[in-house]
């Protein structure tokens, strides 16, 4: 395996450098997603049951003490919690489109590497090729065993780019996909939340 990389050339490296900053992202945002939806349901049910037991203040004792996205949101609601239910909305919706932000941090990043990745590939390509001519040139048509290292070296760059690029953006759109299902129950969670304050 290590043969295979080394004979990839130069570019073999900022290809493998995408790969372990994709998968970091990756795992970062899987782990943070899990506990901020597992956060989310906790403090939801807790703040509810603390609000219809008519205990407004430990509800946003509680809040203040969280560090997850829907606590940042309630801590705003429930400091304004005599304001009418429409500056509660305006004010969760703006402190929610703060957090969507958040839960889409590094995603940008990854789809770079998902487009990058390719064209690393690509440019090893003609790299290779331009070492397989080079030897045509100096040595005339030459033969398999001389030109093999400059089209080795195209073909290895070419797979090893898509081999990170294809996993790449299937995981971009699966963490997309799950920031946008978080945003949403985010939203609902704190309308919920709303909805019994302004009762």
């Amino acid at each position: 395996m290590l043969d295979i990389f080394f004979r990839g050339g130069p570019l073999m490296y900022p290809i493998l450098f995408c790969s372990i900053i994709g998968w970091a992202i990756f795992m970062e945002r899987f782990v943070a997603y899990v506990q901020i939806r597992r956060e989310l349901l906790r403090l939801r049910t807790k703040v509810s049951d603390l609000l219809s037991n008519n205990r407004p203040e430990d509800a946003l004792e509680l809040c203040l003490q969280g560090r997850s996205p829907l606590a940042r949101i309630l801590v705003v609601v429930l400091k304004n919690r005599g304001a009418s239910r429409a500056h509660l909305k305006s004010l969760a919706e703006e402190v929610g489109e703060r957090e969507a932000v958040f839960l889409q941090r590094y995603l940008g990043l990854l789809a770079t590497i998902a487009n990058v990745s390719p064209l690393l590939g690509l440019l090893g390509t003609v790299l290779g090729m331009i070492n397989a001519f080079n030897v045509i040139a100096v040595e005339g048509v030459g033969t398999p065993a001389t030109l093999g290292g400059g089209i080795s070296e195209a073909l290895i760059t070419t797979a090893a780019g898509l081999s990170v690029a294809v996993p790449m953006l299937l995981v971009h759109r699966y963490l997309s996909a799950r920031s946008d299902r978080l945003t949403l129950e985010l939203e609902e969670a704190s309308m919920k939340i709303v909805d019994q304050v302004e009762g």
